[in-house]
């Protein structure tokens, strides 16, 4: 991946964690996400004593959220942990309840989700998108996303589960409905680019390949014009074939159709003469 796509990746992250759920439902199920939900805790978590360890935290000690703020590896999640612990941290139980859940809970669950076990890549033309979770919770979060509207595939790689989107379009609307809005528009204004450039690349090649060989037809044509020109047997040719041979030795570059308006024929009438003209050339060569 790029180094421009990585900043991306990074400029989309930092937005997302800059998400302030209004609701407390909507706290406590990202608080979920990311792997802070507390059993049962009302004390005030910017008190470290008062609030219960989380059920899971990316550091082995699992210290409140305001510790787990302060030594986190990743300064975003830092970042989320810390504008969140600073709210108070509502009593939660340590699973979500995806059956349960209003849709809005459920996208900030995703999105605490993504935030701590996601990952991004756009490398090259390809969006990939995964979860990297425990392999029990791989079944039923793709399970989830499924009744989302936002089926995955998901598999157990090196003991570790993974749930894993490769399309654009669902990656895309996963990231919209968590909340990811300016990065997003970027991320979507590459793809448009990518793609227009893919098909421009396209229509570039096979236009490079029509030329080449309508180069080599003209090539032909010329040389089979001169043969009968040489030999005489061009001036046995009809009227109209004739014509026709004059106008492709003036105009070595025309197309059929320009050929036709020019000697006021039909394309087909022009690309009979021309491969009569071939065809008596190829002859004269074999027989001798």
């Amino acid at each position: 991946m790029s180094a421009v796509d990585r900043d991306l990746v990074a400029a989309l992250r930092a937005e997302l964690a800059a998400i302030d759920p209004s609701r407390a439902c909507d706290l406590s199920a990202e608080l979920l996400g990311l792997g802070l939900g507390t059993s049962g805790a009302t004390g005030d978590p910017r008190d470290t004593g008062a609030a219960a360890a989380p059920v899971a935290a990316p550091v082995a000690t699992r210290p409140t959220t305001g510790r787990w703020a302060q030594t986190s590896r990743d300064p975003v999640l830092a970042r989320v942990a810390l504008r969140l612990s600073r709210r108070g941290v509502p009593p939660t139980g340590p699973d979500f309840d995806w059956d349960a859940s209003p849709d809005h809970c459920r996208m900030a669950y995703l999105r605490g989700l993504f935030l701590a076990r996601g990952s991004l890549s756009l490398a090259g033309a390809r969006t990939h998108l995964e979860f990297v979770v425990e392999p029990a919770e791989a079944p039923d979060l793709a399970r989830w996303l499924r009744s989302a509207g936002m089926p995955a595939s998901w598999r157990v790689r090196r003991g570790r589960g993974a749930v894993t989107w490769k399309s654009s379009e669902t990656v895309g609307l996963f990231l919209r409905r968590i909340g990811a809005g300016a990065a997003l528009l970027e991320l979507e204004a590459r793809q448009v680019s990518r793609a227009l450039r893919g098909e421009l690349n396209r229509i570039l090649n096979a236009e490079s390949s029509n030329l080449q060989r309508s180069v080599a037809a003209a090539g032909r044509q010329l040389a089979a014009i001169e043969t009968l020109e040489s030999d005489g047997r061009l001036a046995t040719q009809s009227y109209a074939v004739r014509l026709i041979a004059d106008a492709r030795r003036e105009t070595p570059e025309a197309t059929l159709a320009d050929l036709a308006d020019r000697v006021g024929l039909h394309r087909s009438a022009v690309q009979r003469a021309l491969e009569r003209m071939e065809r008596l050339a190829e002859a004269e060569a074999r027989a001798t």
